[in-house]
C-alpha cells in the first residue's frame, strides 16, 4: 500500500471532518467544513467534493500528497448503514428518509466508497490504528452527546440483518425512565452519556440537600467537563453522579459481555476523558454483575487513538474494503 492513501470523512451535525490517511494511520492533510445540516444531501455532496479536490490540489503543491494514489473514501455518518451505503433518518440532519450517500459520493470520484455509522467507524479505527490491534473480539463505546457502540466479533464488525446491529445505547435501563430522542423511554444513552450525566446531576439536586459547586449552573450551561472538574475537587453531587452513571453503564456492559464475550471494552469520547471518575465505578459495577465465567476476563480500557479519531475511524473502514 506504499504511496496509496484514502480519504476519511466524519459527518457531524455541526461540522464535517476530512483527512487523507495512509495505511499506517498517518494523516497527510486534514480540514473541516460546516455540515450545514439544513441543506439537502446533494448540496452537501457537492461541497464535500469541492473540499476534497481543493485539499488534493493544495497537497500536491506542498508535496504532502504528491505521488500518492487515492484508493477510496470512507465515511462515518449518523445512522449510516454499511450494508446499503445509506444514511437513514439521521438525527441532527434535515435529510429526509433514506439517502444513498455512498452512491452519491462515488458518482463524484472513481474510487470505492464505504459508509457506516460513526461508532462502527470508531471500532474499526481502534482495530487498525489503536489499542485493539491484534484483538478479534472487543466493543467500543462512544460516550458523547449520546452513547454509540461498535461490536467486533471474530475480527468482523457486527452489522446484523438490517445493518444496524450493536445499538447498545438504545438498550433499555428502565421502561418508564427518561425520555430518549429515539422516542422511547429509559435508553442507556439517556443515563450514560455527556447529556445523561447532566440530567443525573439535576435529579440529585432535586432529591438531596447536598451542597455543590454546580448548583449555581443552569441546565443550559452545565457540561460533563464541569461535572468532572467539580468531582476532582471532591464535590459530593458530582461524585455521586459519576457513581450512578458508572453503575448503570457497568450493568449494561455486563449484559453486552454475556452476548459476545469480548476481550476488551474501550470507552471513548468526551465523558471517557474523565478517566478514573467514570472508569472505576463502571469497572466495579460491571464486574459485580458479570456471570462468574466472565469475571476478571474483560478489560475496560481507554481508546488508544488520541488525535484525529473520527477521520482515522472512517479511513479504517475503506482501508478494510481495499485490503480485503
Amino acid at each position: 500500500m506504499k504511496n496509496h492513501i484514502v480519504v476519511g470523512v466524519d459527518i457531524g451535525g455541526t461540522n464535517t471532518a476530512v483527512g487523507f490517511v495512509d495505511d499506517a494511520g498517518n494523516v497527510g492533510a486534514q480540514s473541516s467544513f460546516p455540515t450545514n445540516a439544513h441543506e439537502p444531501p446533494e448540496v452537501f455532496v457537492s461541497r464535500l467534493h469541492e473540499k476534497i479536490e481543493a485539499m488534493r490540489e493544495s497537497g500536491r503543491r506542498l508535496d504532502s500528497l504528491s505521488g500518492f494514489t487515492l484508493r477510496g473514501i470512507g465515511i462515518g455518518a449518523p445512522n449510516g448503514n454499511y450494508l446499503r451505503g445509506t444514511v437513514e433518518h439521521a438525527p441532527n440532519l434535515s435529510w429526509k428518509g433514506i439517502v444513498p450517500l455512498a452512491e452519491m459520493v462515488k458518482g463524484r470520484f472513481d474510487v470505492p466508497v464505504a459508509l457506516t455509522n460513526d461508532a462502527n467507524a470508531a471500532a474499526l479505527g481502534e482495530m487498525k490504528f489503536g489499542a485493539a490491534k491484534g484483538m478479534r473480539d472487543f466493543i467500543v463505546i462512544t460516550l458523547g452527546t449520546g452513547l454509540g457502540s461498535g461490536i467486533v466479533v471474530n475480527g468482523e464488525l457486527v452489522y446484523g440483518f438490517t445493518g444496524f446491529a450493536g445499538e447498545i445505547g438504545h438498550t433499555i435501563v428502565d421502561p418508564s425512565g427518561r425520555e430518549c430522542g429515539c422516542g422511547r423511554r429509559g435508553c442507556l444513552e439517556t443515563y450514560a452519556s455527556a447529556t445523561g450525566i447532566c440530567r443525573t446531576v439535576f435529579e440529585l439536586f432535586a432529591k438531596t440537600m447536598l451542597s455543590s459547586l454546580l448548583r449555581a449552573v443552569s441546565s443550559r450551561d452545565l457540561t460533563a467537563t464541569m461535572i468532572a472538574d467539580a468531582a476532582k475537587q471532591g464535590d459530593k453531587v458530582a461524585l455521586a453522579a459519576f457513581e450512578q452513571t458508572g453503575k448503570i453503564l457497568g450493568l449494561k456492559l455486563a449484559d453486552a459481555v454475556a452476548h459476545t464475550s469480548p476481550q476488551a471494552i474501550f470507552l471513548f469520547g468526551g465523558l471517557a476523558n474523565a478517566g478514573d471518575l467514570i472508569f472505576e465505578p463502571t469497572r466495579r459495577h460491571m464486574e459485580a454483575q458479570l456471570l462468574n465465567i466472565f469475571r476478571n476476563k474483560v478489560q475496560l480500557l481507554p481508546s488508544g487513538i488520541k488525535e484525529n479519531a473520527a477521520v482515522l475511524g472512517a479511513s479504517a473502514l475503506v482501508w478494510k474494503e481495499v485490503c480485503d
